[in-house]
């Protein structure tokens, strides 16, 4: 799919053999664990409806490798690029990207399909924690399955061979040590490998056992109730969404019964998709999320075939959605994902984002496609979302390695409608222990959808100091007035909205934004400084449509 993330279980980590590294690696485990009767060929070939990128697969047919925000290249594949982040290693190694020159057209494309699988099977074929890590090898094995009829249907009989021979000895490494410690979407990455190969190769009935079975645990553990992912992050719930569709397909192709909790996930996860949409078709920008595609996430949204409307609100992860009029609001209401299942979280509890209809208007910074190293502390640290900080520290500690630390350990959210209007109440204490400050934010949004009232509130120590950040879309220009208490803000269209604000000193400052690929786009960011005093530091601020005496937009007509 194009522009889609890494596996969340690799992208924010090199590779580790782990304890039973040497285990894998050795003539026994391939002895015992691995042989087995090689398949002549598939019983099944699962439709793969995703769409490919022509300028993706013109770029693998130049032998250039453009993964995860970064471009190598060479005429030997470099499959070990010692300079390779872990997302670009995931990608290249998963092989998802067979559709890009599918994509393209003609013999050229399948020509050099073929000449990438036949060179990873000489090279990469023996156990390595980097190609056959469950998440990438689940990947590889969809990959290569899905895309059969493309670059193996004609090929000749020695690469037939060789693939479904590697592909029955990859599906049984999977089956021996999924789940083992893999988590979250990586472990549903490893299960679709699972379902393709068990339903799709001969003899694997074995496989596509465990695959029901895991399906059966995992599913009620990641999909909660309100149809959203326990990672909370819009990214990864498009990318489980899309690994669902694709096990349901391979059960479809092999006419084998459907899982009712598969079924079951994919109808609950698909309005929980819309809800994350902003009015532009792309997601919001939470927790190592970038926009996407609005036109693949359509087609995920099509092929999921399940009726629902965007939910209001999603309280199991805890985020509140505020609609009226053409103006759209998403706050994180919610506490951070739980260890092991936090690989890409983001310090932004509180942090919301705005938009009128298809513009956006206030914005979190976004996420680097590779989540490697200063872009991950950049990214995920509060600063770069919408929210407020403390004396320029972080409410919950980011590991550069992913994951979080120290983090808020009671996050509460009240909603209320009345008339049409919403108001959302939350707080979060991850500012008690390094601080000893609680966090209150109030967001209102009136039933016109023309007015956005905010409220933040810190109770605790005085002294503190503390900043209310705005980043702005980069198309949004802004300028202070009134001498710093208010700001203009001017979408594409012309509309204008005025943010006033009350309780602090208001400034404009230089941002980034990176909510598309890996190059960062120049923005700005209004902020709101203050200094607490002991009890209770209040500060107040308003997102208002400019209007004239008549109620009409000046800036239109």
């Amino acid at each position: 799919m194009p522009g889609a993330k890494a596996q969340a279980g690799t992208r924010h980590r090199r590779f580790r053999a782990g304890g039973r590294g040497w285990l894998y690696g050795s003539p026994l485990w391939r002895m015992l664990a691995l042989s087995g009767r090689s398949p002549g060929g598939l019983e099944a070939v699962p439709i793969d409806p995703w769409p490919g990128d022509t300028a993706l697969g013109a770029a693998l047919l130049d032998n250039r490798f453009p993964f995860a925000g970064q471009t190598l290249h060479g005429a030997v594949p470099p499959w070990l690029a010692p300079d390779a982040s872990a997302a670009w290693l995931a990608e290249m190694h998963g092989f998802d990207w067979l559709r890009h020159l599918r994509a393209i057209g003609g013999d050229a494309g399948r020509r050099q399909a073929r000449a990438l699988v036949s060179h990873w099977l000489e090279t990469q074929a023996r156990w390595h924690p980097v190609a056959w890590a469950p998440d990438v090898t689940g990947q590889r094995i969809a990959a290569w399955i899905g895309m059969h009829d493309f670059f193996l249907a004609s090929a000749d009989d020695a690469l037939r061979a060789q693939v479904f021979d590697s592909l029955a000895r990859q599906v049984r490494h999977l089956a021996r040590v999924l789940p083992g410690s893999t988590r979250g979407l990586a472990l549903i990455a490893g299960i679709k490998g699972l379902a393709f190969g068990g339903l799709c190769l001969p003899d694997q009935r074995k496989a596509a056992s465990r695959m029901r079975w895991l399906l059966e645990r995992e599913l009620p553990r990641q999909v909660m109730p309100d149809g959203c992912h326990v990672e909370r992050s819009p990214a990864v719930q498009l990318q489980v969404l899309r690994h669902l569709i694709d096990i349901r397909g391979g059960c479809r192709a092999a006419r084998a019964e459907v899982p009712p909790a598969l079924q079951h996930a994919i109808d609950r996860m698909t309005p929980s998709l819309r809800f994350f949409r902003h009015g532009d078709g792309g997601l919001a920008l939470f927790n190592d999320s970038q926009e996407g595609d609005p036109g693949t996430i359509d087609t995920v949204l099509g092929q999921a075939d399940a009726r629902g409307r965007p939910l209001r609100s999603a309280p199991h992860i805890g985020f509140e959605r505020l609609t009226a009029g053409r103006t759209w609001v998403l706050m994180d209401a919610g506490a951070p994902p739980p260890h092991g299942l936090d690989a890409g979280a983001h310090a932004g509890t509180l942090s919301f984002e705005m938009s009128v209809g298809r513009e956006r208007l206030v914005v979190n910074c976004g996420a680097h496609p590779s989540g490697d190293g200063l872009w991950r502390a950049a990214l995920a640290a509060t600063a770069a979302h919408s929210t407020l900080t403390v004396e320029d520290t972080n409410s919950a500690a980011v590991l550069p390695e992913g994951g979080l630390g120290r983090r808020p350990g009671r996050v509460e959210a009240h909603r209320t409608e009345t008339l049409g209007s919403v108001l959302v109440e939350a707080s979060h204490d991850g500012y008690r222990e390094p601080h000893g400050l609680l966090h209150r934010r109030r967001l209102y949004l009136t039933d016109g959808g023309d007015d956005l009232r905010g409220e933040d509130v810190l109770e605790g120590a005085g002294g503190k100091t503390f900043a209310v950040r705005f980043h702005l879309h980069p198309q949004v220009q802004a300028s202070l007035l009134q001498g710093g208490s208010s700001a203009l803000l001017r979408l594409p269209s012309g509309q204008g909205w005025r943010l006033r604000t009350a309780g602090g000193a208001l400034e404009i400052a230089d941002s980034i934004y990176l909510g598309t690929g890996a190059e960062p786009r120049r923005t700005v960011q209004l902020i709101l400084r203050g200094t607490t005093v002991p009890g209770t530091t209040t500060v107040k601020w308003a997102i208002r449509r400019e209007k004239r005496a008549d109620g009409t937009d000046p800036t239109e007509g």
